[in-house]
């Protein structure tokens, strides 16, 4: 009997060291330092030089850690132009700068630059609906405020536009970038590229002329909404790739660690979701000016649900087009988010994590309560311009937080779990 044993255990044992090959072997894009006691703490390099093995998680760009830095940083930066963007766009649209402008060209011009041509696009914004049914009588002084800040907008865009090609001209053209690099940023430059035709066609839907005479013009939600989230998928392209630029292997501590994460990312995901979707129905409030509906918090009113939720027909209209269902809707999803990132912060303290993806966790945290409290401020205070795009760039920020920790959560490669098992 105890011969059967210890066959049985002998023939494991071979199983183990046979699927784990080279045990406790270190590459170079993985640093760990492990004390005696229970606690182990990490060194983890901010770029991660060549690893050199097929089976290991994939480099994106070749030449060494300093093309990798160059990269790297130019990623960074075409993630925080973006993130500008939404921010100015935010502006833009609180003061009811983005119809001002009543002709787009692609590549753009010069601003009017003497009285006669300032005269000119005073006349043509002078035909919009916005000027006959909101701002008649606006003075030319006035105009040129609310001018500047869409011009500006549009300038900032196709600024961003050349930030992106000239470098990664460069960058091609030094061998710096790899092939599946190339493609996923000629993917996103061709978004940023329909950014701008989509923004247009947003534009355009507010220059017509409202179906009723009561109503004031304004864009479509539905545009503005496609036109927010398209802003958002670029932004979490760069920002995820120039995270992979830099750290292209996921740091783990041990095998723990690794199931730890995994429990962890099977939460973050949804997670994640619920951040875009709790986005999206924000960009139908603005779009439909509920944010200047029942502003009192918790009620909306006097009552919890306020009447008429289902008034439109066909009913689906209501969640994208009914004032008061739209921001019931937007209040439901924001505390649902701040509820469900809570209790992935309470279950992270039972699991084993790596120390940085804890401070992620309690950044999402952090700018999740922030984020809420920004939109009950804003609500309450009627939507000043200030907290108004405060509000929308922490909507954002809680995005690039979720995608950081989803980043950081990812499945290390093959190689890089082989060098957390040690040797039997």
């Amino acid at each position: 009997m105890r011969l059967r044993v210890l066959l049985r255990i002998s023939a494991f044992q071979y199983q183990k060291q046979q699927f784990f090959g080279a045990l406790e072997k270190q590459t170079s894009g993985l640093q760990f330092t492990r004390k005696a006691s229970n606690t182990a703490t990490t060194s983890i390099p901010l770029f991660q030089g060549s690893i050199g093995k097929a089976e290991t998680a994939k480099l994106l760009v070749e030449k060494g850690v300093k093309a990798q830095k160059q990269v790297g940083y130019w990623l960074f930066g075409c993630s925080a132009w973006v993130f500008s963007m939404v921010i100015i766009g935010g502006v833009t649209r609180l003061t009811r700068s983005g119809l001002s402008m009543t002709d787009w060209n692609f590549l753009g011009g010069f601003p009017p630059t003497d009285s006669s041509k300032w005269e000119a696009e005073f006349e043509k914004y002078k035909a919009s609906p916005e000027y006959k049914r909101v701002n008649k009588g606006m003075s030319i002084e006035d105009f040129k405020f609310i001018y500047w800040i869409e011009y500006g907008h549009r300038m900032w865009g196709r600024g961003l536009g050349v930030f992106f090609t000239g470098p990664f001209i460069y960058f091609l053209s030094k061998g710096y970038i790899t092939r599946q690099l190339a493609l996923r940023l000629g993917l996103l430059f061709g978004l940023g590229i329909g950014q701008g035709f989509v923004g247009w066609w947003m534009v355009k839907s507010g220059l017509e002329e409202p179906e009723s005479p009561y109503r004031q013009p304004k864009v479509s939600a539905y545009r503005l909404a496609s036109h927010l989230m398209a802003a958002f998928g670029i932004f979490s392209g760069l920002f995820w790739t120039a995270l992979s630029v830099v750290r292209p292997e996921s740091h783990y501590q041990g095998v723990d660690f690794v199931r730890g994460s995994a429990k962890l990312r099977k939460i973050a995901i949804p997670i994640a979701v619920l951040v875009g979707l709790t986005a999206a129905s924000g960009a139908f409030v603005a779009g439909n000016d509920a944010g200047h509906a029942f502003n009192t918090f918790p009620l909306m009113g006097d009552t919890w649900i306020p009447d008429g939720l289902l008034e439109l027909q066909p009913w689906s209209r209501n969640f994208f087009e009914n004032t008061a269902t739209v921001q019931l809707d937007h209040r439901i999803l924001a505390l649902t988010t701040l509820t469900s990132v809570v209790a992935m912060s309470l279950l992270a303290r039972k699991l084993t994590l790596e120390p940085h993806i804890r401070r992620l966790i309690n950044l999402t945290l952090g700018v999740s309560v922030l984020q809420v409290t920004l939109g009950i401020s804003t609500l309450l205070l009627y939507v000043p311009v200030s907290l108004g795009a405060a509000h929308q760039a922490g909507a954002l920020s809680l995005f690039a937080s979720v995608v950081a920790l989803l980043h950081a959560l990812r499945k290390p490669s093959p190689a890089a779990l082989r060098t957390l098992v040690k040797p039997l």
